[in-house]
């Protein structure tokens, strides 16, 4: 195997496919990226076995043939080359593969390309297409409510789901980690009604948002009862499922909330963000006192003392105190991109409804804590 490629090339397809890697591996294999080179194209294939990532570029090739490398070397290698070099990656049959560029060699132990675990193709029930744009702003404005609790698996990835929405079909992404729960929709793709609904892993999550941080591409979904798979821009990730229920989610959505408050969002944010400057780091409580038309936010802290700052709102319901985790708060609040942020209240024990006044499509339930 011989090739030739532009090391920005390189760099950007390893940056996709390495990160899938553990840093560290019981199997040796799982370390390595698969490197093939053929028909004017180097592909890499990098996979944990619940994931599997495959690239590909436009490449010189001079000799068609595969190999493996370790993944994380490689793309140190690359990371650390001039910019604008020409990469030279050539393997011989003596376990070697070696890379050069201007004055640079390297040598890296290869192991066999018989080795490198498939992780078998299956066949997708279920086929539809979303912009990235779509799917890159329903990943961002819910995976921060993904739960890091490992005993409830089921709530450690994305329910993604067709459903309805005042009588209209959508696409439904939803991440709740019991304190909070973030629900984003688009308009149901053709393909995609009576498909699973799925929970897709964390790191799967992450990793796509990686690869379609900066694309403008329609991505290509395919749906079964146990896999996911997302193609783009010579692009493909494939990816288990969460074997789990998720939970009926809509159960915990408060539909009666009756004191509801309008406010600036950044203004809001801003004075969370000063008052809780003086709270502890562990629980960043912050007190909300409503008026009519007023707000006023509190924190105190037994080692810093206390701070307060007063707001003008919309509301019109009676008197009401109720705390929150500021943190959550904030979290909630900056995946909005109105001006106007809506929270609808019923006391200060039961679940808040936040959302963009402007933006039907997200829906965020926060649950009170005592201040």
């Amino acid at each position: 195997m011989k090739l030739t490629i532009e090391r920005a090339a390189l760099l950007k397809s390893l940056g996709h496919v390495q990160s899938v890697v553990e840093r560290r591996n019981t199997i040796p294999i799982l370390a390595n990226v698969k490197i093939s080179a053929a028909d004017g194209k180097l592909a890499l294939n990098a996979t944990d076995m619940d994931i599997e990532i495959v690239e590909s570029v436009a490449a010189s090739v001079a000799a068609k043939g595969a190999t493996t490398a370790p993944a994380h070397t490689l793309y140190e290698i690359a990371r650390k080359l001039p910019e604008g070099a020409e990469v030279e990656i050539e393997a011989g049959g003596e376990g070697k593969l070696t890379v050069r560029a201007g004055r640079s060699r390297f040598q890296l132990s290869c192991l066999p390309v018989e080795e490198f675990p498939v992780m078998g193709g299956g066949s997708y029930a279920h086929t539809f297409r979303l912009g990235a744009a779509d799917l890159r702003g329903t990943i961002e404005r819910t995976r921060f409510a993904i739960s890091n609790e490992e005993t409830r698996y089921y709530l450690n990835g994305i329910y993604l789901h067709p459903a309805k929405r005042d009588k209209t079909a959508v696409l439904r992404a939803v991440a709740t980690d019991g304190h909070r729960l973030a629900s984003v929709e688009v308009p149901l793709p053709k393909g995609a009604s009576g498909m699973p609904g799925v929970i897709v892993p964390r790191k799967t999550v992450n990793e796509l948002h990686r690869l379609i941080e900066e694309s403008d591409a329609e991505v290509e979904i395919g749906v079964s009862e146990t896999k996911i798979r997302f193609a783009l821009d010579g692009a493909e990730i494939a990816s288990k499922l969460i074997d789990g229920t998720f939970p009926d989610y809509e159960r915990v959505i408060p539909t009666g909330n009756d004191k509801e408050m309008e406010v600036n969002r950044r203004t809001f944010t801003e004075a969370v963000d000063r008052v809780t400057a003086i709270s502890s780091e562990k629980s960043r409580a912050v007190k909300l006192k409503l008026g009519k038309n007023t707000l006023e936010l509190s924190a105190t802290s037994a080692e810093n003392g206390s701070a307060s700052e007063e707001i003008e709102v919309a509301y019109q319901g009676a008197a009401l105190e109720i705390g929150f985790n500021a943190r959550y708060l904030l979290d909630i609040a900056q995946q909005m991109t109105g001006d106007t942020l809506r929270l609808s209240m019923a006391d200060a024990a039961s679940p808040t409804v936040l959302a963009d006044a402007a933006d039907a499509a997200g829906l965020y339930v926060l649950m009170p804590m005592r201040v």
